[in-house]
């Protein structure tokens, strides 16, 4: 009896998960005004996005915070459009149900509308995003009408930009009330259909949520946003770099990692690996 009632959960796990229905556009905008929080996260490679399109994901963001957490730098600056297009492609390669959105790179947009809308359709075009993301308010907004005229769909970035960390003066919390609200007013005009916002006071963030009809996905911004994100590698513990204190860990995943590897050389040395059940036999 005991194993029909397991068998019958299973298959109703099973097809619950088989149901789920792929994260879009227009899915994501709808959330707010039925008042479903979101859920983001970034990845970088094909099996941390297939970890999280497994999971309970609504969206997947390629960010350009691989500069740090995967190549080491101290910012994002010197992340390339090829090295954005080479990993946007091995997510895509994972997702199945979430929102896949690819960060814009450094000097990808700013030049020019032209060029932003070229390489928006880089990402799109050759590495299966779904949508792209880029900084900035009111300087940014001929960029978005231009991607989005191309039926490209544009996530904005507000409050702390970490491209403009050399102008900020660091990775620090941004007050400028006014401005912010006013640029995320700008993006929405423009046709972003979300806007991520960073590193604000709560009681701003809520302000922006407020003034804006598309969603807003907070990170260091409180409760007062239509979702939430955050740097998968910081809240597994994967990366110990840089810890924010807006970030939660979730997991210990670093630290499991390195037993996990200090337990393989142990037994390498001491011949406890490989064993007879390890070994093939001739």
């Amino acid at each position: 009896m005991a194993s029909s009632v397991r068998s019958a959960k299973n298959n109703g796990i099973a097809a619950e998960k088989k149901e789920r229905r792929p994260m879009t556009v227009p899915r994501f905008i709808e959330a707010k005004s039925l008042g479903q929080r979101l859920t983001m996260l970034t990845a970088y490679d094909y099996t941390m996005a297939r970890l999280l399109d497994d999971a309970d994901v609504d969206a997947i963001l390629v960010g350009d915070s691989l500069g740090m957490v995967m190549q080491g730098e101290p910012n994002p600056l010197r992340v390339t459009m090829d090295e954005m297009i080479y990993h946007t492609r091995l997510v895509a390669k994972a997702v199945r149900h979430c929102l896949l959105i690819a960060d814009m790179p450094f000097m990808s947009y700013q030049v020019s509308p032209q060029q932003a809308l070229e390489n928006a359709g880089r990402l799109v075009k050759e590495g299966g995003a779904h949508a792209v993301k880029l900084e900035g308010g009111q300087r940014s907004v001929g960029a978005i009408e231009a991607i989005v005229s191309a039926d490209i769909p544009v996530m904005g970035h507000v409050g702390l930009m970490p491209q403009s960390v050399h102008r900020l003066g660091g990775f620090r919390v941004q007050r400028d009330g006014e401005r912010i609200v006013s640029d995320a007013q700008a993006i929405e005009k423009a046709g972003a259909f979300a806007i991520v916002v960073e590193c604000v006071p709560a009681d701003l963030a809520q302000q922006i949520r407020e003034s804006v009809k598309i969603p807003t996905i907070g990170i260091g911004a409180g409760l007062g946003c239509d979702g939430q994100i955050l740097v998968s590698h910081d809240m597994l513990g994967l990366f110990n770099d840089l810890r924010p204190r807006f970030v939660k860990q979730y997991g210990a995943i670093g630290e499991a990692i390195s037993e996990a590897v200090n337990r393989y050389c142990d037994e390498v040395r001491t011949g406890g690996f490989p064993g007879p059940e390890h070994t093939f036999r001739g």
